[in-house]
């Protein structure tokens, strides 16, 4: 068994206010949130209007820039894909949200198929992609090296059983496939500077979390290898004004947008930026 000690400790502060520890795996430089819900009561903690991701709205001001960077972020996600294939252009995205990232796929003629658990998020996603986007169980329906490439926007911390799920991705892959996982980095200079704050830990939503050693490793065991590590620099800022709201129970978005700053900054140095898009070949 790896070895795990407490590496700090922090609370949801989105839904219920329950406290949770960060245990330090060793084998793999990755943190894992503590206890950990099963699957029965995990479906709770997602249930709050504020979880932009399976939802269009724009209500305040957090939801006005998400959609904002969203919309930027779209064309950049579709010009990585596109430097991805030579000719089939076969797409699965897992945890797809509402869907919007496989409908510019769509209208880019690709060939889409989506997963969301959500329920609500899974119908919207499913009016904007006629109705491609399926239940987790359908990743043991598809047939092996179906899709030439496979995303994960900030999914991966999500899904409990990582191994097993990585061993079905490859699975899915074709043998010259690629896999993207995007996913916030521990070790940034905005994690390390709102400590127990930071709002990507998003306990118990967020099972683990992530260093670029975790990634490598982690996928290493399946076979494959990261080719390509890419940063996510409006994450710093967003996730900051969050860390705020969190820490202080109030808004500084001065604050924020310099502690974000120097985070991509510092990170320019030491590529340690708040989340990072790693892409995976086989090996």
């Amino acid at each position: 068994m790896s070895e795990k000690k407490v590496y700090l400790e922090t609370e949801d502060y989105s839904v219920s206010g329950e406290k949770f520890q960060l245990l330090y795996n060793l084998e793999f430089d990755m943190l894992e949130t503590f206890p950990q819900p099963n699957d029965e009561q995990l479906p709770e903690y997602y249930k709050t209007e504020d979880y932009i991701s399976h939802t269009d709205t724009k209500r305040n001001l957090f939801e006005k820039i998400y959609h904002l960077v969203r919309s930027v972020s779209l064309k950049r996600k579709l010009k990585l894909i596109e430097s991805c294939v030579s000719s089939s252009k076969n797409l699965l995205d897992v945890g797809c949200g509402t869907g919007d990232f496989l409908q510019t796929a769509l209208k880019n003629n690709w060939v889409v198929s989506g997963i969301e658990p959500n329920l609500e998020a899974r119908k919207i996603a499913n009016s904007k992609t006629n109705n491609s986007v399926f239940e987790i169980e359908q990743l043991e329906k598809f047939e092996s090296n179906s899709f030439d490439v496979i995303t994960l926007w900030h999914v991966l911390e999500h899904l409990p059983n990582l191994e097993n799920h990585l061993s079905v991705f490859k699975q899915l892959l074709k043998s010259d496939g690629t896999l993207i996982i995007a996913v916030p980095n521990y070790k940034s200079f905005d994690a390390l500077y709102y400590k127990n704050f930071w709002a990507a830990f998003d306990v118990p939503r967020h099972l683990w979390h992530f260093s670029q050693q975790s990634i490598s490793k982690l996928v290493s065991k399946k076979e494959m290898k990261v080719t390509k590590t890419l940063p996510m620099t409006f994450d710093s800022f967003y996730v900051s004004m969050l860390s705020e709201k969190y820490k202080k129970r109030s808004l500084n978005i001065f604050n924020a947008f310099r502690v974000g700053l120097l985070s991509n900054l510092k990170a320019k140095r030491s590529g340690e930026y708040s989340s990072l898009i790693y892409v995976i070949k086989n090996n």
